[in-house]
């Protein structure tokens, strides 16, 4: 870009989108792509890690506390309502206040929730320190996705969230086998100790990397009334509505998947706790790659062309996994294999929605976003105890998938209606040079 043009785009008023948001402001310099989603990434891998690195010992947990299987599924449950309840606050914060204070306030809170847990004497208290320490990771999750509203939209937003899950989806390729290691020299009380100390380099790559890229002039100054009125809006968009629910469902089969592996692959079929993390993690390699896939396919088709595919792929992914776990059929990789495919599906929904969502309200992106991860993680801490009511099984599993995907193509053909959506962004968005 010569000087001259950059004079040029730096006096240009901001666009707006066909539904009245703002595009993102073409004044705020833009970070190199990979070092932001690298930054970003870190940031929002928190949740994963909070939420999956003490999955191999839930188990060991629900023996130690003398409780239930189903009582321990419920501390995964209080961390995704901590998520959603933390997101629904700091979403509008963040958009009052800028998008850096408070997201290292809430990795703060994070970090103590950590600590505290090496003094829970129950599964009571356990639940409760969860749910404080899913408030504390709801910081990274709303408002990574808030800045990268702030920096991109349309198709150039899809993208840099699919980059961004790239990093996101080294989390839970990690955090299975990094708990399952940590079990080997220590107690389950271990693996919070490691959530602690990495929340504290979080503190630090925060504190002197991450910029402001909410400036003051475009910040909200209604306070809690105006906050009212900006989810009054967000209800009033039905598009919007209904791409939270996609997002919302999609999430919920991912986490049908979370909550009940560790009990089909080591209850089950009697995997020892690394044996599931290296399972784990090989089933997190096909998000990741869907992930990926994800900027290649948005060359040719548009973002809702994609999320419509992921989801009715998933949906027929999970029929498949539902009707050979019924059968008995094929054993532990007729589970796994099924399994996969849902993730790869997943991966191609996930990044979509919350873009095409996005993009229609740039003007309040954090609590745009905060509204958006509410509904994934409460819909999320919703279907979890599912799984475990139904079985902890294989088919329990199949049942809440196959449930949740088939909702969320319901409310793509009812509410949504993806061939009335308009593509935002194709070339005229603010795109960052890599």
């Amino acid at each position: 870009m010569t000087a001259t043009q950059d004079r040029t785009t730096r006096s240009a008023p901001v666009p707006a989108t066909p539904t009245g948001a703002q595009l993102p402001d073409p004044t705020i310099e833009k970070p190199r792509t990979a070092r932001l989603a690298l930054t970003l990434g870190a940031f929002v891998a928190l949740g994963p890690l909070t939420i999956d690195m003490y999955l191999p010992a839930l188990p060991t947990i629900a023996t130690e506390l003398e409780t239930t299987s189903a009582a321990v599924q419920l501390t995964l449950t209080g961390t995704l309502i901590g998520l959603a309840l933390g997101q629904l606050v700091l979403g509008p914060l963040s958009d009052r206040f800028g998008r850096r204070r408070p997201l290292l306030a809430g990795t703060a809170v994070h970090v103590v929730a950590s600590l505290l847990v090496l003094l829970a004497p129950n599964i009571a208290v356990l639940g409760a320190l969860r749910v404080l320490q899913g408030v504390g990771t709801a910081a990274g999750a709303v408002i990574a996705i808030a800045v990268v509203r702030d920096l991109f939209d349309g198709r150039a937003a899809a993208t840099m969230l699919s980059r961004l899950f790239l990093v996101l989806g080294a989390a839970p390729v990690l955090a299975p086998t990094i708990g399952g290691e940590v079990l080997r020299f220590t107690s389950w009380r271990g693996v919070f100790v490691i959530l602690a100390l990495y929340g504290l380099a979080l503190l630090v790559i925060g504190f002197f990397l991450i910029r402001e890229t909410l400036p003051p002039e475009r910040r909200s100054t209604a306070g809690v009334a105006g906050t009212l009125r900006s989810y009054r809006s967000l209800f009033g968009d039905r598009a919007y509505v209904g791409l939270v629910l996609v997002a919302g469902l999609t999430m919920a089969g991912l986490f049908a998947y979370v909550s009940g592996s560790s009990f089909v692959y080591q209850d089950q079929f009697g995997l020892d706790e690394q044996q599931f993390g290296l399972l784990f993690g090989a089933g997190a390699f096909w998000l990741i790659a869907a992930t990926q896939l994800n900027p290649v396919l948005l060359r040719r088709f548009s973002p809702a062309q994609v999320l419509v595919a992921g989801t009715v792929a998933g949906a027929l992914a999970g029929l498949v996994l539902l009707a050979l776990a019924a059968t008995g059929t094929g054993g532990l990789f007729a589970v796994a294999i099924p399994l996969w495919a849902v993730l790869f599906a997943c991966g191609l929904a996930l990044p979509n929605a919350p873009a095409l969502a996005l993009s229609r309200h740039g003007e309040s992106a954090g609590t745009a976003a905060a509204l958006l991860g509410a509904v994934q993680f409460g819909v999320g801490a919703a279907v979890s105890p599912l799984v475990g009511l139904l079985g902890n099984d294989a088919v329990a599993m199949g049942i809440v998938i196959v449930g949740s995907l088939g909702l969320a193509i319901v409310v793509l053909v009812t509410v949504v209606r993806p061939w009335q959506l308009t593509d935002v962004d194709t070339t005229d968005a603010p795109v960052p040079a890599h």
